[in-house]
C-alpha cells in the first residue's frame, strides 16, 4: 500500500496559486490550515517558506527576512526557502545583485537554510512532491530526518521509533506494533518471529536485527587511540588545499 503524500499548507490568499498546483499532482494529501511559520509543510518533516523574487528582494530591504529566518531555524521542522522567479524577474529587481547575494549567503551559511529557486508555482509544486517523495524514501532505508515534529499521540511516537529501524515504514511499523504489541516486544524479537509479519522477509528481519544487537562502535581505534589525546591528529603533517568549485548562480538562466 503506497501511503499520500502528505502536505499541509497555509490558507491565506497568496498560496492559492500554489493549491490549486498541488491538487494536479497525484497522489497528493493536502490540508489547508492557518500556519505561524512558512508557507507548507511537507510529511510533518519540512516547514517551506515561499517568495517570490519581487518579495524577497523586498524583505532585505524592509528587513523581514532575517527576523523570518530567525524563526524559521527555531521551529521543530527542517526550514527551506522556495524562491520563485525567471531570469527576467531578478532582473528586473532594484535591489542590486551584491545585497541579493549576501541574502541568499546568509540563508544558506549563516542560518543554515537550504534555498530552492522555482520558476514557477507549478515547479513549485513540483519540488514539494520531490521533497515529500525524498522524506518517504529515506524513512523506508531506515532514515529518520534530523528533525521532525514531536507529537502527543504516544501511538504516533511508538511509530516513528519503529521506523528508524531498516525496511520499515509507516504500514509496517503499524504492523510490528499490531502484532507485538509494545515497542520493546518489536525490538527482542528474533528474526523468524518477524518474519511472520506481512511485508517482512528474512532479509529485512537479518538487517533489523542485527541494528538492535550491533553495538556502539570505539571511534577511538579507528585511527588510534591518539584520536582522543591530541588535537587535529588526523591533520597532523598534512596539507590541504580546496578545488577550484563553480558557484551556482541563481540569478542566471
Amino acid at each position: 500500500m503506497i501511503h499520500p503524500l502528505r502536505i499541509q499548507i497555509d490558507d491565506r490568499e497568496r498560496n492559492l496559486d500554489l493549491h490549486a498546483a498541488l491538487r494536479k499532482m497525484d497522489g497528493v494529501e493536502i490540508e489547508c490550515v492557518r500556519l505561524e511559520i512558512g508557507d507548507f509543510r511537507i510529511e510533518d518533516a519540512v516547514v517551506v517558506e515561499r517568495k517570490t523574487a519581487a518579495d524577497f528582494a523586498a524583505s532585505i530591504v524592509d528587513g523581514r527576512l532575517f527576523s523570518q529566518a530567525s524563526r524559521m531555524v527555531g521551529s521543530p521542522l527542517r526550514p527551506a526557502y522556495i524562491i520563485e522567479g525567471t531570469a527576467s524577474d531578478w532582473q528586473s529587481l532594484k535591489v542590486k545583485r551584491p545585497a541579493l547575494q549576501g541574502a541568499l549567503i546568509s540563508l544558506m551559511l549563516v542560518f543554515d537554510i537550504p534555498v530552492l529557486r522555482s520558476d514557477s508555482p507549478e515547479e513549485t509544486a513540483r519540488l514539494a512532491c520531490y521533497t515529500g517523495q525524498q522524506l518517504i524514501r529515506a524513512r523506508g532505508d531506515g532514515c529518520v530526518p534530523i528533525r521532525q515534529i514531536k507529537t502527543k499521540r504516544r501511538s504516533t511516537r511508538q511509530s516513528r521509533i519503529l521506523q528508524s529501524l531498516p525496511g520499515i515504514g509507516p504500514d509496517r511499523a503499524r504492523c510490528l506494533l499490531e502484532h507485538f504489541g509494545s515497542v520493546r516486544a518489536c525490538l527482542s524479537a528474533d528474526v523468524e518471529q518477524l518474519t511472520e509479519i506481512n511485508g517482512i522477509g528474512p532479509t529485512t528481519a537479518r538487517k533489523i536485527v542485527e541494528t538492535v544487537e550491533e553495538k556502539q562502535a570505539r571511534y577511538g581505534t579507528l585511527y588510534g587511540e591518539e584520536a582522543f589525546t591530541s588535537p587535529l591528529p588526523l591533520f597532523k603533517n598534512t596539507t590541504h588545499s580546496l578545488p577550484n568549485v563553480k558557484i551556482f548562480d541563481i540569478f542566471s538562466v
